[in-house]
């Protein structure tokens, strides 16, 4: 299902909580989502605040509106699809 988020604006971390609970809830796919977060955060960000492991927000943009279009943004379920897809795929 995917979510679009009004006047194109992006839905921020609204639209994530659903997205982390769905995988919070699916244990088989967290050891693969630690890693692709890790993978796609930038080198050396336990040096620049916040100090967590996140990917780039221009990146994530690119590659959401690359998927989904401008004005639309995955589903809860699509993320554990693309970890399962990632898992499977030797990721």
């Amino acid at each position: 299902m995917v979510q679009r988020s009004r006047a194109g604006r992006p839905l921020g971390l609204r639209a994530f909580v659903p997205a982390a609970a769905r995988v919070v809830r699916t244990p088989s796919v967290w050891g693969v989502a630690v890693r692709q977060v890790l993978a796609m955060s930038p080198p050396h960000w336990w040096r620049r605040a916040p100090f967590t492991p996140r990917p780039d927000r221009e990146y994530v943009r690119f590659r959401t509106e690359t998927a989904y279009g401008p004005d639309a943004r995955p589903g809860a379920d699509d993320l554990v699809a693309y970890l399962r897809w990632c898992k499977a795929a030797g990721r």
